[in-house]
């Protein structure tokens, strides 16, 4: 038994969660950094962004999932003996702390927010866990350690690999909650795969996590689970619509503001993400969330500059462009002829848009992201112990190749 150096809660702390049953808390550290306002404030950014507009139902935040995966890291810790044994209590702590913040930086919209402003949730989340914030003070109180140890587990500098590898691999807290809460909310079952089967099968060789044999199917279905899901709900064509419309109306913005032609009033909170701030302010940061950019596409519905106003329009309307696969780009080209006689600029209404998705790709031993077997042969790579995840990585990664204009150029 490790001698507890953190401070618990007085009692327990419980919150009920549809997908783990409830979220359990028993260090103070964590409770505080739940109820900080960097924290608090992804309640405010929706998990799947324009996919909410596929599933009317994907209403869940990163709030929650934030949760989910600190809630996996404590089952892990928890419930695999051999993590116990070699994770000292700083380090598990810090684990639990990286689990819950992993994504504390992260802007609106999910990751299309980031294509077009040239922001990245990873840098924030580091900036928000370092510099000086409610949530670095929390850290800092509790151990003067805490904060460095949780930002380089995240951004995989920690010295020991394993500590990355339970929050960010190929089979990671992040992804296990994820697939598993967005099957959930979405009302789709292919997500699911069995979370406690696999828990049940982790052991820790040579301070990498590792799967016993037995727990091979498991994998098998967790690693289907992904590939499902990124292309029956994360790459739906209709919320590659709205990120494409997303993208042009920012894109829009920034034309305009280099331009000097930027008259909107009461858009403040856009502005460090339009006119090129390569050092954008964390108080700008904590201000836009998803509520702010409704309100200000809401503003922008009101804009003398019609290209603003109609996408604003069609973003707050799901009045999305139609798609086709991609048809070379001499027909592309033609379509933009179409686009310019009828009155609309090809930079704004005539947008591709091209997804790709490895399912499964080996790795070299001596990397944290692998997948291991623990077998009677001793330690093997995925894809050299499954039939069905070898024929996946020594296949053609998929790819998606397609074009979003208005449904008028049809």
């Amino acid at each position: 038994m490790l001698d507890k150096k953190y401070k618990l809660c007085p009692e327990l702390k419980v919150m009920r969660d549809p997908v783990h049953g409830y979220i359990n808390v028993k260090y103070k550290v964590v409770w505080d950094l739940i109820n900080s306002p960097e924290v608090q404030r992804l309640r405010r950014i929706q998990q799947l962004g324009g996919t909410r507009l596929v599933y009317h139902t994907a209403e869940h935040s990163r709030f929650s999932h934030s949760l989910g995966v600190y809630e996996i890291v404590r089952l892990m810790i928890e419930r695999v003996s051999d993590l116990q044994s070699v994770l000292e209590e700083q380090e598990q702590v810090a684990l639990l702390c990286a689990g819950l913040l992993h994504d504390v930086g992260h802007g609106p919209f999910s990751h299309s927010f980031e294509a077009v402003t040239k922001t990245d949730h990873e840098e924030f989340t580091e900036r928000i866990i370092l510099e000086d914030t409610q949530v670095n003070r929390i850290l800092n109180e509790a151990d003067p350690d805490l904060p460095q140890l949780v930002a380089d587990i995240i951004a995989h500098r920690s010295e020991r690999k394993i500590l990355s590898q339970i929050i960010s691999s190929q089979m990671d807290a992040d992804r296990m909650d994820y697939l598993l809460r967005d099957s959930y909310f979405t009302g789709v079952s292919y997500g699911e795969f069995d979370l406690y089967r696999i828990l049940r099968t982790i052991r820790v060789i040579d301070d990498k996590i590792v799967i016993k044999e037995s727990g091979i199917h498991a994998v098998e279905d967790y690693i289907m689970a992904r590939y499902q899901m990124y292309w029956q709900v994360y790459l739906h064509p209709v919320s590659r619509s709205f990120e494409s419309i997303l993208h042009a109306l920012f894109r829009r913005m920034q034309d305009l503001y280099s331009e000097g032609r930027f008259n909107e009033t009461g858009l403040e909170v856009f502005e460090p993400f339009i006119k090129g701030d390569t050092d954008i302010p964390l108080s700008a940061h904590f201000k836009l969330d998803e509520s702010a950019c409704f309100a200000g596409f809401v503003k922008l519905m009101d804009s003398e500059d019609e290209i603003l106003k109609d996408l604003s329009s069609r973003l707050l309307n799901r009045d999305l462009f139609e798609y086709i696969d991609f048809p070379g780009n001499d027909r592309k080209v033609e379509i933009e002829k179409i686009a310019v006689e009828k009155g609309y600029d090809p930079r704004y209404y005539i947008l591709e848009d091209f997804a790709t998705q490895i399912l499964y790709s080996p790795y070299k031993e001596e990397e944290e992201s692998a997948i291991w077997v623990n077998s009677d042969c001793g330690l093997r790579e995925l894809s050299n112990a499954s039939t069905i995840v070898k024929g996946f990585a020594q296949g053609k990664d998929k790819e998606d190749h397609k074009l979003f204009f208005p449904k008028e150029l049809q």
